[in-house]
């Protein structure tokens, strides 16, 4: 009767103590906090890969705005700005980039967007 006894205790606490020690692999998309992030940068991405070529540069600024945050209106020499080729960052995060060439229309905001970079990653610049 002992032995069957100190056996049946002995299968307990190697099944009570196995099943404790077993976590199950939680996989990356499990983790709340991972999948708002993900979530995050999949709406942040396909909102900068909306901006395309024909658009306007109306068009671009709600979604970009200038890597200096405000549009010069003058160059420092003088005249009417050239910023036909300029680096916009996103609205959401000042490290995602796009690189934008236009064609003038001459009305403000108007410009045609006629070369459009991929969306890229760069530690904001400091002067």
């Amino acid at each position: 009767m002992i032995p069957r006894l100190f056996v049946l205790l002995l299968v307990s606490i190697i099944f009570v103590g196995g099943f404790a020690s077993f976590r199950p692999a939680q996989s990356a998309s499990s983790d709340p906090c991972k999948q708002d992030h993900a979530a995050w940068l999949t709406q942040v991405l396909e909102k900068m890969e909306s901006i395309k070529q024909g658009m306007t540069r109306w068009d671009l600024l709600h979604v970009f705005r200038t890597e200096e945050g405000v549009r010069p209106m003058f160059r420092k020499e003088g005249g009417p700005p050239t910023g036909l080729r300029e680096t916009f960052v996103s609205q959401d995060c000042p490290y995602f980039k796009i690189d934008v060439e236009f064609k003038p229309v001459g009305i403000p905001n108007q410009d045609v967007i006629v070369k459009v970079s991929k969306p890229y990653v760069q530690f904001a610049t400091t002067n």
